[in-house]
């Protein structure tokens, strides 16, 4: 078996993929935000929260959020919450326990993303609705 058109054709399909997924522009009506503070408890589970507004959600959507400290390279996923898009603001909270890297009370960064998976020729891709920045204080819970 030949490697090489196997790993082209892997690069290929992946290229596609990304392709099709588009920028993170939010509609003027959808929005997410991240509330300044967090929570952290000492088994390291991290509780993040804020609100959000979305419409036009025809697939399952959920709003997925990350955490930095130290390095903005480096980001921790906390949880996912699934969103309803019916143009009201709502709050999400999502919690995750932290492992791989001792996280300390303190300044961090966080992103949080509304994330729709739109069904494309029997493929869920990702669509975006918006995104929102913040940095925060963790607290011990």
């Amino acid at each position: 078996m030949r490697v090489r058109p196997l790993l082209a054709a892997a690069l290929g399909s992946a290229a596609l993929l990304c392709a099709a997924v588009g920028p993170a522009t939010a509609a003027p009506d959808e929005s997410v935000t991240v509330d300044r503070a967090g929570r952290l408890a000492a088994d390291g589970t991290v509780t993040l929260s804020g609100t959000y507004t979305c419409t036009g959600g025809t697939g399952p959507v959920f709003i997925s959020s990350s955490l930095s400290q130290d390095s903005p390279n480096y980001r921790h996923g906390i949880g996912g919450t699934r969103a309803v898009c019916d143009g009201a603001e709502h709050r999400w909270t999502n919690t995750s326990k932290v492992t791989s890297e001792k996280l300390e009370p303190g300044a961090a960064h966080v992103e949080a993303t509304i994330m729709e998976l739109r069904s494309s020729g029997g493929l869920p891709l990702p669509t975006f609705h918006a995104t929102g920045q913040q940095d925060i204080t963790l607290s011990r819970a």
